[in-house]
This record gives structure tokens, sequence and C-alpha cells, in this order.
């Protein structure tokens, strides 16, 4: 068995895989409902209570990995069933307390839940709404913050605690970046699948008449690391894709868009922020909409490639395959929606793979030199600013380009909070939501140190050395690269 980062990816892994084979076999309607007993056989439970709770979240995530709630629109669900471990009291009175005569926390709670016993204040946690006020106003730092890892790591605001101690999102401020799935140690909230939507697709493909392409995202070398690129493109073509492209090539395309895009506008717009994060721009749309005109109008390299295949192949079907939950949302937004087909991420791609009995090991490799070095290493923090100064040179355009990298959504706001007020010192905002970028996302397969160093050397590859030379033999002008 590959090695998983933990048992919850490992959980997520197996239930993929099994709704993968069902689904290639044609048998996932009447097969599906047998999943839970076969992850989970007993009649001891692997991680939970008991067997019979464990096969009812894995039910969930069955559900889950067939599509989801169709009512709701978020690409995030929470599994209320697997939410029910973390530590329900957020806030505890520590020994610091001194039960001081000015009672600041009893007085500031606006629900009555602090009392004293024997000079030494408690909090009614059946009260308690997790305000934080009492924390605030404490003169001894006597009560300790105890954040679930969901909320911990949800930069956007989005999460809450109801009554009942469950995680709830707010989807009027998700920006669907996924860290909250990521950081989950009990697997309790999950990003919605389209792996049974590809595979249908790619069983249908020759009888529908159409090519179905797969197009990976430039992160992908620091995830399959134990085989080589060209292995992998193998294998993916042996799942019935049609043939497989770089999206570093539309991050080409992008560059150099964005490149003309900023020395037509930075003059007027003082500043600019890129578009490349589905995420970021989601956050500047629900926290910063008096930003949005600084956003730059050119879509993100999924779309830009996916746009270039389909003027190419009037039959075409487009797959994106990357670490980003984001873009499954993305591929719905109304002014680009019908450019990307389907969104699956590397994880799910791992249990197709698997599903489908195909070992990268053995496979022969294939060529994969679509892209320059440029658009390989937009994959991580400072690749797409490396990019644009690469076009303003080659192209000598006369910009004073003064960019800035945010990694990860706490400098993305630190940015756009100076942008709002004037103070910031530059001209263009690269806004990245996961931290190290691309390389960084949610549904990696792992998160390692060697991650930016892996897509360097995987740019390094590129036969093509300069953005120009990648595009030669497209016409840029005549492919949509803004919105809309």
């Amino acid at each position: 068995m590959r090695r998983f980062e933990n048992d919850v990816q490992l959980i997520k892994y197996e239930v993929l895989k099994e709704v993968s084979k069902l689904a290639m076999e044609n048998k996932l309607e009447e097969g599906y409902l047998k999943i839970p007993k076969k992850i989970s056989p007993g009649p001891k439970p692997r991680t939970r209570c008991c067997v019979y709770k464990e096969r009812a979240i894995i039910e969930e995530r069955v559900k889950m990995a067939m599509g989801g709630n169709k009512d709701i629109k978020n690409v995030i669900e929470v599994i209320d069933i697997a939410c029910d471990e973390c530590p329900i009291n957020r806030y505890t009175v520590t020994e610091a307390c001194r039960g001081c005569l000015a009672r600041w926390c009893q007085e500031t709670c606006p629900v009555n839940a602090i009392y004293f016993v024997g000079n030494r204040a408690y909090i009614d946690t059946q009260k308690c709404i997790e305000c934080g006020k009492c924390r605030q106003v404490c003169p001894y730092n006597a009560i300790s913050d105890v954040k679930r890892p969901c909320i911990k790591a949800c930069e956007a605001g989005a999460l809450s605690i109801d009554k009942e101690k469950k995680v709830v999102i707010d989807d009027e401020k998700c920006v669907q970046c996924g860290a909250c799935v990521y950081k989950c140690p009990f697997g309790a909230i999950m990003d919605k699948s389209y792996i049974v939507n590809v595979i249908n697709l790619l069983r249908d493909s020759k009888k529908n008449n159409i090519n179905v392409y797969a197009i990976i995202a430039p992160a992908i070398s620091s995830q399959f690391t134990y085989v080589k690129i060209g292995q992998l493109v193998n294998g993916i073509k042996k799942l019935g894709f049609h043939d497989v492209v770089e999206v570093a090539l539309g991050a080409d395309m992008v560059a150099f868009h964005e490149a003309k895009e900023v020395e037509k506008e930075i003059a007027d717009k003082k500043v600019m922020t890129s578009s490349c994060c589905p995420a970021f721009v989601s956050y500047i749309e629900k926290n910063y909409p008096e930003l949005k005109d600084k956003v730059s109008t050119s879509v993100s390299p999924m779309i830009a490639i996916s746009r270039l295949i389909k003027q190419i192949d009037d039959k075409a079907k487009v797959v994106f395959i990357g670490p980003c939950i984001a873009k499954k949302q993305e591929i719905n937004e109304e002014d680009i929606k019908g450019s990307t087909d389907y969104v699956i991420t590397f994880e799910e791609l791992t249990a197709m793979i698997d599903a489908a009995g195909i070992k990268l090991e053995e496979c022969e490799e294939e060529p994969l030199n679509n892209a320059s070095f440029f658009g390989r290493i937009f994959a991580r923090a400072g690749g797409l600013i490396e990019a644009i100064k690469h076009v303003i040179k080659e192209e000598k355009l006369n910009i004073d380009f003064k960019p800035i990298s945010c990694d990860g959504l706490s400098e993305c706001d630190k940015a756009l909070k100076l942008t709002k007020f004037g103070k910031l010192n530059g001209n263009f905002i690269e806004g990245m939501a996961c931290v190290g970028g691309c390389i960084g996302g949610a549904a990696s397969i792992h998160h390692g140190p060697k991650d930016r160093s892996e897509v360097d050397k995987y740019g390094k590859l590129a036969i093509e050395k300069s953005i120009k030379d990648a595009l030669r033999v497209i016409d840029i002008e005549k492919i949509n690269l803004s919105r809309g």
C-alpha cells in the first residue's frame, strides 16, 4: 500500500478507490451501499468507538465521493456524524486565575456563563457561546483558548460552532481553499468529488464521439515522486484520456496576457492583483468588494489551456487534475462556465489509477513538453511574478513593476488592507491562498518540505526555456484569455 500522510487521507483514498472501481464496472448504483462494510469489516473498528458508527461515517464519505448534496452549492461539506471528537469547550479558566475583585470576565460575558466558586472563576459550558470576550478582558491571561484545528486553519473566518458543538460553514465567507479539509484530524470536512462524472465521461467517450483531455497542474511534479512524469502521463492515458496537456502552457499564456494587462492598467489602477488563484479572488470579492476592479481580468491557467484545447478540437471535453479544491468551484462560475468540464484532485487521480489496476512503475514514459520553465513554476509562490518579469524583459515593456508575493491568505489579507487604505508599497499583488502556492494545495497527496525544489527541478526540464518559445505555434490573439 502506498504511504499516505495519515489515516484520514488513507480512508478517503479507500472510499474513492472503491467508488471508482464500481463506477468503472458500471455497478455503482447496486454496489455503493456495500462499501462501508468492505472498508470496515469488523468486528473491531479501525478508528472510531464502534464499527457501526465507523460504517455510518464511511457511508457519508461515499455520498461525498459520488457528488455530495446537490442542494448545497459549496463544494465543501461537513460530515456531521464525524464531527464529534474535538474538544467541545474552547475556553477554559486556568490556574492563573486570581479571583480578582474587578471580575471583568463576569461583567463582560453576554450570556452570564461566568461564575465564581471560592474566589476562582469558572465557565458554564452549557451557556458559553465561545465569543471570547472573557479572555480579552482577563488581566492575568488566565483563560485559555483551544481552537479546533479547522477553525484555526480557516483564514477566511468561515467556520463556527453550532449549539450541538458541530462545525458549520458560512458559505457567504467560505472561499473553498480547503484548509479545513486538510487540517481536520477526523476527516469531518470533505470536498465533493467529480470522480464518477469523469469515469462515466471516459467510459462513454467513444460512443459519444468525444475526446477527453487531461490537463495536469505543474504542482504534480512534487506529488508522484516515486515515478517519472512520463510514466504518469502514460498511466493517465491508460485511464482512457485522449491526451495529456500541461496547465503550465496555460500559465505561459496567462503570464504573457497579464504582463500586457499590467502595462496597460497599472498606471490607471495604481495597484493590480493576480487572478490565477480562485480562492484569493473569492476572498477579495467577499471581504474587499471595493477592490474588485483591481483584480486582473485574465483567466486562470486552467481556463486558458481549456479554451485553447476546445478551439483546436471541437470534440474535446477537458478534465483538470491538480491539488486545488477551489478549482471545483471555479469551473461553475457563470463567466467562465463551460471552459473546463470537470476537476479532480491528485487524491482522486491516485484512487482512479489504483482502481483501474494501473501500475505506474511499470508504465513506459511518454513525453510532456508543452510549457516553458516559467509556466511550470506557477505552481509555487512567486512563480507568477517571475514569469511576468520575464515577459516584461523579453518584450521590452515600459513598466515600473513593483510586485509583492503573498504566500497564504493571512499575507494576502495584510496586502489587501494596505491597498484599501492606499498604503501598499507596490503596484502588483500575487495572491496565493495556500501557503507555498499551489504545491501547498489542500488536496495534495503529501505536503513535503521539498515541494518547491521539485517544482523548480521540473521547470528546468522544460525544453522551451522562454515563454515566447512555448507560445510560438499558438496564435494567442485568437484565444479569449479574459473572463467572460
